[in-house]
């Protein structure tokens, strides 16, 4: 495999080319926008110690308008109260997207967390659209459960979307955890609060973008 590389003579794998960076504000709300206070801070290369580039740096304020977002749109949105099914074909296309965008997604990756650009490109971005993909089929096979009760009565369970769910990512293999803690909770039917690592936010907003 043949990377862009730089003129270092190290090897294409260490050295895959930085590229224009599309996301570094705060997705909040289905828009990106910058912190309430203003503060960035570095996203830094790790084969380099070089800045990236500057991202938005979030504080308890903007958590707050996250949640308060993410709570209305449980409330009142249509994602909970869309059938299985139908937030399953979402997902599918959501996996879709990632892998139409996978060369980006890789290099992201790669810069952000100083891996291997093939491993990224190979096995964790595809994993990424593999796990949306095994929830998307899992989204209208949410059973609840019929209990026989005395005197000819019967109970049952539903199982409902809980409602808006905080998932924390480490910087390590930030698109793996991204979507082994969002793909079970979307395809429940529930809204979501995503923190990236401060170490590895690039990625993170890709995919807050592709959604």
């Amino acid at each position: 495999m043949a990377d862009h590389c730089n003129g270092s003579s190290q090897s294409s794998e260490s050295f895959v080319n930085i590229p224009p960076i599309k996301f570094t504000k705060l997705f909040i709300d289905g828009n990106f926008v910058d912190s309430v206070s203003g503060k960035t801070f570095e996203a830094i290369d790790p084969r380099s110690g070089d800045a990236i580039t500057r991202v938005s740096e979030g504080d308890k304020e903007d958590v707050d308008l996250a949640v308060k977002a993410a709570r209305f749109a449980f409330d009142n949105g249509p994602w909970p109260r869309l059938s299985g099914s139908e937030r399953g074909r979402i997902l599918m296309k959501f996996a879709d997207l990632i892998e139409q965008n996978i060369e980006e997604l890789a290099t992201l990756e790669a810069i952000n967390g100083g891996k291997l650009f093939s491993l990224c490109k190979f096995m964790e971005v595809p994993g990424a659209a593999m796990t949306l993909r095994y929830y998307a089929g899992a989204a209208d096979k949410i059973y609840g459960t019929v209990l026989k009760l005395s005197k000819g009565l019967q109970g049952y369970t539903l199982r409902e979307p809980i409602g808006v769910v905080g998932a924390i990512l480490p910087w390590n293999f930030p698109t793996t955890m991204f979507f082994i803690k969002a793909a079970p909770a979307l395809a429940a039917g529930c809204t979501m609060v995503v923190k990236p690592a401060e170490q590895t936010p690039l990625s993170a907003l890709y995919y807050a973008h592709l959604a």
